[in-house]
């Protein structure tokens, strides 16, 4: 049945975002316990919290009958320190996800384009749809960003373009030297968003920071996560790296109060916890490598990966992943990202990993 209100009809366009699907769900779907089941769908960190970041949200219970501070203070200081930029460059916000929504409302319009590779983060397209403004999606190379292809891509009406490196859900990354070259090929009008969201499982990544501290590209956003490595998925915590002016245009928009008070507390204690972030890059490449070599010795197809999970071709993907639901292990179908024979597989811990490749071997 229809609606009797005007709703805006660019929103019939607009994808509905599907993540990984929750425990309960799944429990209550299929009637299974949920301690029995694992999660190992949304590239979560599966050694959980920083024990340090759970001691401090403890304490900031005490205070919830007070708004949190709305400029994020102290959280600002100590990223800036550790990046080394002023307060100024940083723009927090509701995972990495609000960032791109800021960046919709700040530069798409009607007429405005957006450059994005296939087999890229959905929630591009989604805010590209979501302000009415025109997807380009340029074709991956090897399953990745093929970036003179999107350079080409950008005409006079082209506004923003998105890069995730490394990419999800593929876990392909571009080199150092072919991502410089591109940021500095791309317009000064163009705003460049380089999602690394996973940048911290990288031994050597390219640092693109300097040329925001120098001033060198106005244009370019970096957009990072507390979700990923340092498992605070849960607070629902990102932030934006930029020049001033960007990020003063990007403050208009974004909501008061927009990260609480607990997440705050939480994210100022991870960026501390050093061993914790050691375990987890350690836990990965474990993780990486077992995956690879069972995948490897099943002759199931997969993409080398420079993230905390891997893509497996798996022949019809929703089959496998609804059985494996079935054997309690949850994984993500990648049909919405036109990839109907892959599923992504989440590194979990050494027992979780077995678990999920002796149950992918009895169901294929």
């Amino acid at each position: 049945m229809s609606s009797p209100l005007p709703i805006n009809p660019a929103l019939a366009n607009v994808p509905v975002y599907l993540g990984g699907r929750p425990i309960e769900e799944v429990a209550r779907e299929l009637g299974l316990p949920p301690e029995g089941i694992i999660k190992l769908a949304s590239n979560e960190n599966p050694l959980g919290p920083s024990p340090a970041a759970v001691a401090a949200m403890q304490k900031a219970i005490a205070t919830l009958n007070l708004y949190p501070d709305g400029n994020a203070f102290y959280l600002k200081q100590k990223l800036a320190a550790k990046l080394g930029l002023a307060p100024e460059n940083l723009i927090l916000g509701n995972g990495s996800n609000e960032i791109i929504e800021f960046v919709g409302h700040a530069l798409l319009t009607p007429c405005a384009e957006a450059v994005m590779s296939q087999y890229s983060f959905a929630i591009y397209l989604l805010v590209t749809k979501l302000f009415n403004a025109r997807p380009i999606v340029v074709p991956a190379r090897n399953y990745g960003h093929d970036l003179p292809a999107m350079l080409a891509a950008i005409t006079p009406q082209t506004r923003v373009v998105f890069v995730a490196n490394p990419n999800n859900p593929t876990g392909t990354v571009v080199p150092r030297e072919e991502v410089i070259r591109f940021l500095e090929q791309v317009p000064d009008r163009v705003l460049l968003v380089m999602d690394e969201a996973y940048i911290e499982f990288l031994d050597d990544p390219a640092d693109l920071i300097p040329f925001i501290r120098n001033r060198a590209r106005s244009n370019l956003l970096i957009m990072r996560t507390f979700s990923k490595i340092f498992g605070l998925a849960g607070l629902r915590i990102g932030y934006g790296i930029a020049v001033p002016e960007l990020v003063t245009a990007l403050e208009t928009v974004r909501q008061p109060f927009n990260i609480n008070s607990i997440a705050q507390a939480g994210a100022l204690a991870a960026l501390d916890d050093a061993e914790h972030i050691r375990r987890t890059r350690q836990n990965n490449a474990d993780g990486l490598r077992f995956l690879g070599d069972c995948l490897h010795k099943l002759d199931i197809e997969f993409i080398p990966s420079a993230g905390n999970f891997i893509l497996a071709r798996v022949g019809n993907g929703k089959r496998v992943v609804d059985e494996l639901q079935k054997r309690g292990v949850i994984v993500r179908p990648m049909g919405g990202y036109d990839l109907p024979e892959w599923i992504r597989i989440s590194v979990g811990t050494p027992r979780e990993n077995e678990r999920c490749l002796a149950a992918l071997k009895q169901v294929l």
